[in-house]
């Protein structure tokens, strides 16, 4: 079975950073985009970015445009979120998702699978 387990989430101060990683195991995932969502409390899931697995390039939301980066790797099968420069409002709970068969995939209803998340908290 397809299964995406995050890791990596913990309490910073504002300005540290993070790396979160994203474990996928179950299928190969060429022709998949993973992507990469929060949720803050009381708030709607929304869209951080994603990587298509084949050939590496990757698309994000303005909100962390050059603040956050995304990689992976294909052999550890695993996709990484940095997270830099990071504010008291990107605290979150943080999930990685699987989307197949689509270019750009930027909505939560278009990914396939869903990892349980892992909380990044941001103290002032």
């Amino acid at each position: 079975q397809v299964r995406l387990v995050e890791s990596g989430g913990g309490l910073v101060q504002a300005g540290g950073s993070l790396r979160l990683s994203c474990a996928a195991s179950g299928r190969t995932f060429s022709g998949h985009t993973m992507g990469w969502f929060r949720q803050a409390l009381g708030k709607e899931r929304e869209f951080v970015g994603a990587v298509r697995w084949s050939g590496g390039s990757t698309y994000y939301a303005d909100s962390v445009k050059g603040r956050f980066a995304i990689s992976r790797d294909s052999a550890k099968n695993t996709v990484y979120l940095q997270v830099n420069s990071l504010k008291p409002e990107d605290t979150a709970v943080y999930y990685c998702a699987a989307a197949r068969g689509l270019l750009t995939p930027r909505g939560v209803s278009e990914y396939d699978y869903w990892g349980q998340g892992t909380q990044v908290t941001v103290s002032s």
